[in-house]
């Protein structure tokens, strides 16, 4: 198996909603997505499946190295060395890369979430990083672009931490500031237990909010010349948008509904979200995230 089969066979096998997104990339901008997809799933499952904490941080040291020899054209990995195709082919910040790593760590080491910069710095890591990334893959002219990446990035996180919330719970993880956890009279008990009090609906819902802010930040940001080459990222956008409107009409209890959506249903909203913009950009139409 070559290296940029295994990072296709590991995106696909993902489930990942970025995959519908890739479906509409040219070639070599598919392969690096890939490529850079792959390594997140590395990284995120080392933080995710690995119980022992020393074995997690050996594997994650790891990956540390194998950026620095991907940059320097010894990979040994396959992701790495797919990763070495793809920073020769797109400027990708081996940095970038890092930050995502710094973001597992935090996770692996269980480093408490006290006030809402600690999530914000989180979100920047394991999101905004991301981002940033991706749009050196997909192109960018204004740099009001990056903008866009971060604020999407968080977007798209604090809707993975709402989704996510009663299955982080059973692992132990609680990614809403303590301080606010507090000021809405919420204790960690209450998440293992899935208690909708009317303080954890208002702390979930106050996050809603956020997410809704952060998207509509990322669309003010969007510079009307980069609208077109930055479309996948909008696509990725309005998948996300969807799990957030499904959390509101679920009303934030993923204890007793939890938020599935099928991929035909993934599909039909890229599509339509590629379609709309197709013809939004020539005829200076507004961006959009419902379909």
């Amino acid at each position: 198996m070559t290296p940029e089969q295994y990072c296709r066979d590991r995106t696909r096998g993902s489930g990942s909603s970025f995959f519908y997104a890739f479906l509409f990339l040219a070639e070599e901008q598919r392969r690096a997505m890939m490529a850079l997809y792959a390594f997140c799933r590395e990284v995120d499952d080392i933080a995710d499946e690995v119980k022992e904490q020393e074995v997690a941080l050996s594997k994650l040291a790891f990956w540390r190295e194998e950026l620095n020899r991907a940059f320097k054209g010894t990979a040994q990995h396959p992701v790495g060395r797919e990763l070495a195709w793809a920073a020769e082919h797109f400027p990708i910040d081996e940095e970038l890369l890092v930050e995502i790593i710094d973001g597992m760590l935090m996770d692996v080491k269980r480093q408490p979430i006290l006030k809402h910069a600690d999530l914000s710095l989180y979100a920047y890591r394991v999101a905004g990083a991301v981002g940033l990334l991706t749009i050196e893959v997909f192109g960018y002219k204004n740099r009001k672009s990056r903008d866009f990446a971060t604020s999407l990035g968080e977007a798209l996180q604090l809707t993975n931490i709402l989704r996510d919330v009663a299955t982080d719970a059973k692992m132990g993880r609680i990614y809403f500031p303590q301080e606010e956890r507090i000021r809405y009279r919420v204790s960690d008990q209450d998440f293992k237990d899935g208690n909708m009090s009317d303080g954890m609906r208002a702390l979930l819902s106050d996050y809603a909010e956020r997410a809704e802010t952060a998207y509509r930040q990322a669309l003010d940001n969007l510079p009307d010349e980069d609208r077109e080459s930055l479309r996948p990222s909008i696509l990725m956008g309005t998948i996300y948008y969807n799990y957030l409107q499904r959390l509101r009409d679920a009303d934030f209890d993923m204890w007793q509904k939890p938020i599935h959506i099928l991929p035909l249903r993934k599909i039909w909203t890229a599509w339509k979200t590629w379609r709309y913009e197709t013809r939004a950009i020539k005829k200076n139409m507004p961006l959009k995230l419902e379909f």
